[in-house]
């Protein structure tokens, strides 16, 4: 069974910050792990992903204001948010491709989404 939990959503004023993060378990071989957003009534977006070896990707939205980070030991992914901006308000889910335990193939698995609240 394959579990990514998430944290570290919650309430902050503009210009905050705010660390995500999502550890993945029942899972291996994990080479892409990401951060997309959705807000009410909008398409789910991608925020930031990063791979195993370390490259990186960034929406222009949040490109300098947030950092993905990795732990691959721990199958763990961080985003660190700065400067945060209300229109970043949504829930914002992490992802992760790879290999469930027992399985063959190749899998990409969703977190339940953590809240993300920017307001005065």
């Amino acid at each position: 069974q394959v579990h990514l939990v998430e944290s570290g959503g919650g309430l902050v004023q503009p210009g905050g910050s705010l660390r995500l993060s999502c550890a993945a378990t029942g899972i291996f071989d994990i080479n892409v792990m990401g951060w997309y957003r959705q807000a009410p009534g909008e398409e789910r977006e991608l925020v930031a992903t990063s791979t195993r070896d370390g490259s990186t990707h960034y929406a222009d939205s949040v490109k300098g204001r947030f950092t993905i980070s990795r732990d691959n030991a721990k199958n763990t992914t961080y985003l660190q948010m700065n400067s945060l901006k209300p229109e970043d308000t949504a829930v914002y889910y992490c992802n992760a491709d790879g290999y469930a335990v027992g399985k063959w193939y190749l899998s990409h698995y969703w977190g339940q989404g953590t809240q993300v609240t920017v307001s005065s």
